[in-house]
């Protein structure tokens, strides 16, 4: 089974959203956003961007 993204609503009326790992582990967690398409639109870049994305180790 493939990580999931679960979109959340905070008290104040504000979107999130969480990519956790097939095994609930959580991977990612993303701002506040005010509107519903807007967390949409996070999570598409997310999914477009993840995959292609460099690695850069800032660890020296």
């Amino acid at each position: 089974m493939a990580g999931r993204f679960e979109i959340l609503r905070g008290n104040d009326g504000s979107y999130r959203f969480r990519l956790t790992a097939a095994d609930g582990t959580l991977v990612a967690e993303s701002p506040q956003f005010k509107q519903l398409s807007a967390v949409v639109a996070g999570i598409n870049a997310v999914r477009e961007n993840a995959a292609t994305g460099l690695i850069v180790d800032c660890t020296k």
